[in-house]
Formats: C-alpha cells, structure tokens, sequence
C-alpha cells in the first residue's frame, strides 16, 4: 500500500493537506517534476509532501495557492494543521530521532529521555502515574540504542533538571555519574546553564533539534503532549535559539564539574 494511501483526510489536517495537494497537482495534469521546478525543491521532494513524509513551507504553499488558483486555501489549512495537537506527534519524533545524525537537546526539568537510568526512568513514570511502568520502561530503554549509533549530541541542561530530586538518593546518584560517564564520549557535549545565567531564552521551555542529512525538524516538549516543529523558518529560529542557549552555559570541564558536585549533595 503506498503512504498516500493510508492518510486520513478526515481526521487529521496534515492528511488533509497532502491529500489535496495530490488532487490539486493531478487535476491540473502537473509532475511531481513540474511542481518542484515551480516551487525549487526535488521532484522527491514534492512526492513526499504528497504522502504526508514531509511538510511543505508557508512559501511553497504561497506559491502552489497561485498557480492552482486557490486563493489562501492551502496556507489556510496548513496554519491551522500547525495549531492543532497531533497526537502522533511522539511518534513521530521518535522515529526521526532513530535516523538522527545531529541531536541538539535543551532540557529544563528533567534528564532527557534518552539519557535516563532505568530507576530515574522508573521515577519518573511512577512521578506521572503511567498505568504500565514496566511496558514504558521498556520502550524508554530501547530509545536509548539511538545513542550507539553515535550521532554527534549536544546536551544542554539547566542546573535545575540536575538538582531537582527524582527517586531516592542513590538513584540521583545513579542518574548523575551516569550522566558524567556518557559527557566523555568523544560524539557527546554535556553542558549546564547554571542557575548564576538569570534569565535566558531557555527558560521558555525545553525542546529537541533533530538533524537527518539536511532536513531538521524540532520536538518541543508541551505538558499533556509535545509538538513536532517542521516549518524551516520556525525550525531556524529554535537553532538560534540553542546558540543562544550555549552562550549562557559552563564550558565542558566546569559543566562536569558542577555535576559532580550536585552528585556528591545527594549523600
């Protein structure tokens, strides 16, 4: 079955998007070709916005409203697919993440997923009442394999997401020398904006940058369910954002350093 064929239309507005712009391309007898040299992308390129892979920006769909005379329609419904909640939003990040070669990760509450212990991990999901820890924990462990396949990791934390107490002492032990160990890698930066920074454009909230090749795409974290970020210009402005995030935090050596620190607190 081709992926066009499993959109719904009727559920969800992303689907809705790459449907119509499948009927709007074959109604005015137009290749996937001839649409990508109109709006200078690859004729893949083009294909894979039509089987819901991946997302059109707001000037390609300015320009695709233009040619098939369709006034703001499209962008209409791609502002509104943008603001509303996909639930498979998790998933989908997940499944980029696993194809990643660049991660760039700010976290402001927690030791991100990935970089978990299996008792912070099950901390955590007890902390959030989740029914099937055990089935959680499973699937959070084998996310962490994404690691071994040595994508470059920036890391950046809050010193909060390291103080914060999760579980028992032993386990933030645990969890931190753990995190310590993983900061050697020669693919893998851990940094820590510390709480001397004051107010920083991390503060906003914590979010992820996935790089695979030249496409980047941003999960940002979000209580009840994050968002996957697609758009490239809003995708740009959390890359600046990160920057700037860098600019606030320790060096390498005095980010490990005031890890252990922390580490040594939970006596």
């Amino acid at each position: 079955m081709l992926l066009r064929e499993q959109l719904d239309a009727k559920d969800n507005l992303w689907h809705l998007l790459a449907v119509y712009l499948h009927f709007l391309r074959t109604k005015h007898d137009l290749s996937c070709a001839a649409v990508g040299e109109l709006t200078s992308c690859a004729r893949q390129t083009v294909s894979h916005w039509e089987s819901g892979v991946r997302k059109p920006s707001e000037a390609h769909l300015e320009i695709l409203d233009e040619r098939y005379g369709t006034g703001n329609l499209l962008r209409w419904i791609y502002y509104h697919a943008k603001r509303n909640h996909d639930p498979n939003w998790f998933m989908s990040h997940v499944q980029f993440e696993r194809l990643a070669t660049e991660l760039r990760i700010w976290d402001l509450a927690w030791i991100p997923g990935l970089f978990q212990t299996e008792n912070y991990a099950r901390a955590v999901f007890e902390a959030f009442g989740v029914d099937d820890i055990e089935a959680a924990l499973a699937t959070r462990m084998k996310r962490r394999k994404v690691l071994d396949g040595k994508p470059l990791v920036w890391l950046f934390l809050d010193q909060g997401a390291i103080e914060q107490p999760v579980g028992t002492p032993e386990i933030m032990r645990d969890q931190l020398a753990y995190l310590i160990e993983v900061a050697q890698l020669p693919h893998i930066t851990v940094r820590i904006a510390p709480r001397s920074a004051g107010p920083h454009p991390g503060r906003e909230g914590s979010f992820k940058i996935m790089s695979v090749v030249r496409d980047d795409r941003v999960y940002v974290e979000a209580c009840g369910g994050g968002r996957l970020v697609q758009d490239n210009t809003e995708v740009r402005s959390f890359g600046v954002r990160f920057d700037r995030i860098g600019d606030w935090a320790l060096p390498m050596d005095a980010s490990t350093a005031l890890i252990k620190d922390v580490m040594e607190g939970f006596a």
